[in-house]
């Protein structure tokens, strides 16, 4: 089976999409991966095929509707091309690259979504996403629920007419039929029971990617390790990393800075560099991280307790799941106390670390996302 997978450039996103390139490459079949970023040279010494597009540009603009819609139907149009060129089997588009599936169907090609992250549609049965609530219990907790939709319905409606718009505008038919199966790559520990799953809809556990193999090795000595890991995303918690190091002064901790830039000017208990984040979890007490889906499911799937400061995006809604599931202490916004207690509390509290173990166990209970592409062929 030929695969097209289509991703955009931050690397939240397209990491997810090497390590599923990878993943068809050892079952057989032949990956190609479509992006236009930074990361193309890492991918491709991975063993990844990835033409170079300089086209396919997928740039954050302040209206999300333009960005998902409108822009996106425009670069369909440009990659139609590249796809007769492929000859792929099938499409698979990152849940934010949605020039991938409008360019499958374009092509009569059959297309699935990647979601590098829990379940982000709309529930019936959920507050929105975002606001990092529980489901609520009872008739009040049902009513506060059916309020906040209620908020949100009218951006809903607004990004469908952006969509249909934009659908038409290439020859599509205004109604999108959605893809043929989803990918939905995280733990089953941070997803969310809801009563309108979508049979579509498969949960296939975290993908996950290294660009650089190497690991930081942290600072001698008995103490508990504390890795940092600053997000990565354009909207992840201001000055976090500086905080942070400034909460773990006199705490008897050492601290492992893992950043693709790291700082400089460190104290002796610590030390940064980029590199792989593996070796570091199995020596890790303690993840301080934004919450990001990435960074937050290795740690979990090490086994490792995380704090939490998320910044904008989806971070919010993970830390308060992964709170939620018993593994994680949020700290919003980020303050030298509040920071220093939440480590020493997760520090000082074996059930945090069995918590994020069992988390891990729940890996287990995932689908194959190479067999879930093949079924759709």
């Amino acid at each position: 089976m030929r695969v097209a997978v289509v991703a955009g450039p931050d690397a939240g996103h397209v990491f997810p999409a090497v390590a599923l390139c990878l993943r068809f490459a050892a079952a057989g079949d032949e990956p190609v991966l479509l992006s236009a970023d930074g990361w193309r040279d890492a991918a491709v010494a991975a063993g990844v095929e990835v033409p170079p597009l300089e086209w396919l540009a997928l740039r954050h603009e302040a209206d999300i509707g333009r960005w998902l819609y409108e822009r996106a139907a425009e670069l369909a149009r440009q990659l139609v091309p590249t796809l007769k060129e492929i000859r792929p089997d099938l499409v698979v588009s990152d849940v934010l690259a949605t020039c991938g599936g409008m360019a499958a169907e374009l092509s009569g090609l059959p297309w699935v979504e990647l979601s590098p992250h829990p379940l982000y549609l709309p529930s019936r049965g959920l507050p929105p996403i975002g606001t990092g609530l529980a489901p609520g219990v009872g008739v009040r907790g049902r009513l506060r629920d059916a309020v906040l939709r209620l908020a949100t319905a009218r951006s809903l409606r607004q990004g469908h007419r952006q969509r249909a718009t934009a659908r038409a505008g290439i020859g599509l038919p205004a109604t999108d039929p959605g893809p043929a199966a989803r990918l939905i790559a995280t733990l089953p520990a941070l997803e969310v029971p809801r009563p309108d799953w979508p049979r579509e809809a498969h949960v296939v556990g975290p993908l996950l990617w290294d660009p650089i193999p190497v690991g930081l090795t942290p600072p001698p000595g008995a103490e508990p390790l504390v890795m940092i890991a600053p997000s990565t995303a354009t909207g992840g918690a201001a000055d976090m990393l500086s905080t942070t190091l400034a909460a773990l002064d006199g705490l008897g901790v050492r601290a492992a800075v893992s950043a693709f830039q790291p700082p400089n000017d460190l104290p002796a208990w610590a030390r940064a560099g980029a590199g792989g984040q593996d070796d570091l979890l199995r020596q890790a007490s303690v993840v301080v991280c934004g919450a990001g889906h990435g960074l937050l499911a290795k740690a979990l799937l090490a086994g490792v307790p995380v704090v939490a400061v998320p910044g904008g995006g989806d971070q919010w809604e993970l830390a308060n799941r992964a709170a939620r599931q018993g593994s994680a202490v949020v700290v919003r916004p980020p303050a030298v106390d509040a920071i220093r207690d939440a480590v020493a509390r997760v520090l000082g509290d074996p059930t945090f670390r069995a918590a994020a173990g069992d988390a891990a166990k729940t890996v287990a209970d995932v689908a194959d996302p190479v067999m879930v592409c093949r079924s759709v062929i």
